[in-house]
């Protein structure tokens, strides 16, 4: 045997292997595995750059039709209306001086930084060291910024930042209230016995009253939605009031009242002919009609709202044994909240506000903010507290306030859903959010004196000036447009005043956590949700602003826009009721010869040819959006690493919603 062999000898005589193995042999085969592993990892890092360098044409691609669809948008945008608008207001002037100044600031920052210019203890410099009258007066501006603006900035950026804690501080013992209330199961009981089926008389007076204003897509649904409540026929009244100024569509409106009134519904239509104050001024001229005294409760349903059948018996039976109850509220539910981005984002807010605010309120303290629809109220209640006043553009939020001055206690029902829908437009949610940030400041102006002068304890009167109304509806808006939006790209350009990473990310991003909790196959959009609510502070600010100092823009009032989506059992019940519904030929037989004319015109009108609606671009957004892209720029020269990616993916959240490519896309 070779002495470089090796033999292996199993004993079993039945399986017997020689295994012989040479040393030439061995180093040829250890040769080929290698050469064989260098060409899979060779292969392997080809494949790897194959997907690399593919991805670099699929981002071209991406980006030139990103570029195409924003070139087509600023052609065809409707921005004309209110280019006066926006070059009257003040922010938008502020916001605009202060890109300027940013722009520049950032030539000179390039300069110095190509120049290599060694600034970091600039304000010790030496005279004789200067290389020209711009180096020195750079150098001069340093010296300058360091003694006397990074102090200011700095003192500035730390009082935002305690408020931006006090509130997260609140969010968070709100989080944990909730957290409370679902660990013991804790929900409102009713007290006492059901009402007796059999015996209507046992059921109280309930009026049911929806509000409506040139509702032309959801009137027809919400009529139904009230009409099929499941309550005794004699023992409830729907008022259906109609604020609408299109004639054609009042009578749309009085006809589809008619139709139900035919079936045995005891229900009425209501015109003002002096629509004045809005909707606490049509609901006050209701609530004026002599037979509201025969009733005991009012439940209001805005046009797009859609009731289950039992939602009068989930939510009256909460008064029964309980006389200091003046409302009980019900929980939104949307049925367009998948329908875009924006719909998904105002979703999590909503939830949040429903599940931790509303109900943690309505458990601790019995009282909350009314949401203006979808909820029970004591006539008796509304009466003391004096009724529907038309001084704000937040009615539902005065009342409340009055009624809880008054002694008057709320309750919360998380688990009666009323379905209805959300804005799917930027520019009807802008509007929106307008009215509901600058409406509680006008509120706060007026309420003030009435607040220190009840009879409500210390405790009460703290909750409702700190926290209902500076803290949520004050400081909110304020510290997160003024920090996020003016002091982080201001620290870029003055570096001694640098906000902490903390301040910026990790916070931030925690109370967004929270906030989605609520929502939680909402979690894969937590970084736009976070980058849409400091988009959204610029609006807010603004009309809390607005509201606080009483300018012409408070006291907007505008019509949210509806789609007249409905849920798949609304589609079925509303295919029922078309196929044993009356016919045209009892419209014609209800209407004279000069009435046939008006029903052709209603035809038409059924289905009316709007001008066509174009997207928006909005100016103060984009003017945020470059001034957050240079600031994110003038980070590079300083290395910020979070700090320049917050205001890079920020600068772009504002330009997406500058240009109105979030939300419906109409044009």
């Amino acid at each position: 045997m070779a002495p470089s062999s090796v033999v292996v000898t199993i004993d079993k005589s039945t399986n017997i292997s020689l295994v012989e193995v040479s040393d030439s042999d061995s180093s040829v085969f250890l040769e080929k595995q290698k050469t064989a592993s260098t060409k899979q990892f060779s292969w392997m890092l080809l494949l790897k750059a194959h997907k690399i360098l593919s991805f670099f044409p699929w981002l071209a691609i991406g980006f030139s039709k990103t570029l195409i669809s924003v070139k087509k948008r600023i052609a065809l945008a409707d921005s004309g209306r209110d280019e006066v608008q926006y070059k009257e207001r003040i922010i938008y002037r502020f916001i605009r001086a202060f890109l300027a100044i940013s722009i520049v600031a950032l030539i000179v920052e390039f300069v110095a930084y190509f120049q290599n210019w060694d600034l970091h203890f600039i304000h010790e410099f030496n005279p004789t060291e200067v290389l020209g009258l711009f180096h020195w007066s750079y150098m001069a501006w340093i010296s300058f910024r360091v003694d006397y603006v990074a102090p200011s900035i700095t003192m500035l950026s730390q009082f935002c930042v305690v408020l931006f804690m006090i509130q997260s501080l609140d969010r968070f013992i709100l989080g944990i209230g909730c957290f409370w209330i679902k660990f013991k199961n804790i929900k409102p009981v009713i007290d006492g016995e059901d009402y007796d089926i059999e015996d209507a008389s046992t059921f109280p007076m309930v009026l049911v009253q929806i509000p409506m204003c040139n509702e032309r897509e959801v009137y027809q649904q919400s009529i139904a939605s009230a009409c099929q409540l499941d309550w005794p026929k004699d023992r409830i009244l729907i008022q259906v009031l109609d604020d609408s100024s299109d004639e054609l569509l009042q009578i749309l409106i009085r006809n589809e009242v008619n139709s139900w009134r035919e079936k045995g519904v005891n229900i009425i239509y209501r015109h003002r002919f002096i629509r004045t104050g809005y909707k606490a001024g049509n609901l006050h001229s209701a609530m004026s009609c002599d037979y509201v005294k025969n009733y005991e409760f009012v439940a209001i349903l805005d046009a797009d709202f859609q009731p289950n059948p039992d939602f009068l018996q989930l939510t009256v039976p909460h008064f029964k044994g309980k006389p200091d109850v003046g409302l009980v509220q019900a929980r939104w539910s949307f049925v367009n909240k998948d329908e875009n981005l924006l719909t998904r984002l105002q979703n999590i807010n909503l939830c949040f506000h429903f599940e931790v605010e509303q109900q943690v309120n309505s458990h601790f303290l019995s009282f909350f903010g009314f949401n203006g629809t979808a909820g029970v109220w004591r006539i008796q209640a509304l009466e003391e507290s004096g009724g529907w006043l038309e001084r704000t553009t937040v009615e539902d939020m005065d009342i409340a306030v009055r009624a809880h001055l008054n002694g008057w206690k709320f309750i919360y029902l998380n688990d009666v859903k009323v379905l209805c829908e959300l804005p799917e437009s930027y520019e009807a949610y802008k509007k929106q959010q307008h009215r509901w940030h600058s409406g509680p400041m006008q509120l706060f102006r007026l309420c003030l004196p009435a607040i220190l002068k009840s009879k409500i304890s210390k405790w009460k009167k703290a909750n409702l000036i700190f926290l209902f109304f500076l803290l949520r509806k004050l400081i909110l808006p304020f510290y997160s447009f003024t920090l996020f939006c003016v002091i982080l790209p201001l620290t870029m350009f003055i570096p001694e005043a640098e906000l902490p990473i903390w301040v910026i990310c990790y916070v931030p991003v925690t109370m967004s956590i929270l906030n989605i909790l609520p929502a939680p196959k909402a979690f894969p959009f937590l970084m736009p949700y976070l980058l849409f609510e400091n988009t959204m502070s610029v609006t807010k600010f603004n009309a809390m602003v607005s509201g606080l100092f009483q300018l012409g823009s408070a006291y907007e009032w505008v019509v949210t826009k509806k789609t007249g989506r409905s849920s798949e059992s609304d589609l079925l019940a509303f295919a029922e009721r078309e196929s044993k519904s009356f016919s045209e030929d009892k419209i014609q037989r209800r209407l004279s010869e000069s009435g046939l004319e008006m029903l052709g015109k209603l035809k038409e009108q059924e289905a009316p040819i709007e001008p066509k609606k174009k997207n928006r671009i909005y100016r103060k957004e984009l003017a945020l959006a470059f001034l957050l892209l240079t600031a994110a720029t003038r980070s590079l020269l300083s290395a910020h690493g979070i700090h320049f990616y917050f205001l890079l993916f920020q600068g772009l959240s504002f330009l997406v919603v500058g240009l109105d490519l979030i939300g419906e896309q109409v044009a």
